[in-house]
């Protein structure tokens, strides 16, 4: 089938949280927010086994007279990023690799989704995810994380997320319409002389295939909390497993010579 999958346009978002209140209505996700944390309107912190969409508030100090400039505090200029995340659903995707029960699996929209029934809580997705995605619920030990909505999708519906998305700056779709609608919303913004838009994970040459979640961003991955060049942890995977067989071919040799030369 046609793969699916987000693209969240930053620009647009206005960090009122309704995606994150939506995902947990619908997946019934335990409620877990840390309330006021600091000097940040964030109340989420980051994602989870029980948050599983992360509304994130950058607050950055901008030159007097810049476009992006809307608010003020103290004499000074200053603008709010705000930026919905959530799981990359990556091609090539290592927490699928390193699961040794078959719990997370690829579904037929390309999306990418642990089975909470057959997860032992073994551990090793999470140091897997390049994106520090993964992560265990304190409760039982298993592993949960977005299924981009896999039961709503199964009824032609889109993700709870998306639907309840006021200004739709999370946008549900074929994967390559997005990317073709993404890359028009780039020099759409470029035009209005915006020119730090730009788009993370869209590209299927990076280092997980390209992400079946991708972002139109107004600064640097690293200001969003995003590793700016992602890489599939388990890539090396069949290189390595070659070396180990050629090791061990060499060693099981090694120990007929030696049995066959003692038994003379």
């Amino acid at each position: 089938m046609e793969r699916f999958g987000f693209f969240t346009d930053t620009s647009v978002c206005i960090g009122c949280k309704a995606c994150e209140v939506a995902c947990k209505e619908w997946n019934d996700v335990p409620d877990d927010l840390v309330g006021w944390a600091g000097s940040s309107h964030d109340n989420s912190v980051g994602l989870g086994a029980d948050r599983w969409r992360h509304v994130a508030f950058i607050e950055q100090p901008v030159p007097l007279g810049d476009q992006q400039a809307n608010f003020q505090r103290d004499g000074g200029d200053f603008r709010w990023l705000m930026e919905s995340d959530v799981c990359k659903h990556c091609t090539d995707a290592a927490c699928l690799d390193d699961c040794p029960t078959g719990a997370i699996f690829r579904t037929e929209f390309g999306t990418v989704v642990v089975q909470p029934d057959i997860c032992n809580g073994c551990g090793y997705c999470v140091p897997a995810c390049p994106y520090g995605v993964l992560d265990k619920r304190e409760e039982d030990g298993r592993i949960f994380k977005c299924t981009l909505c896999y039961d709503r999708l199964g009824e032609g519906q889109e993700p709870a997320c998306a639907k309840a998305c006021p200004t739709d700056s999370i946008q549900f779709g074929p994967l390559e319409e997005l990317r073709e609608r993404a890359g028009d919303r780039v020099r759409e913004l470029h035009e209005r002389g915006v020119g730090e838009a730009r788009l993370y994970g869209e590209d299927p040459g990076d280092g997980v295939g390209g992400a079946g979640a991708f972002f139109l961003l107004l600064d640097e991955p690293e200001v969003y909390g995003l590793p700016p060049d992602p890489v599939v942890t388990t890539r090396d995977l069949p290189e390595t497993w070659k070396h180990v067989g050629m090791a061990a071919g060499a060693l099981l040799a090694g120990a007929v010579v030696c049995f066959v030369g003692t038994r003379r």
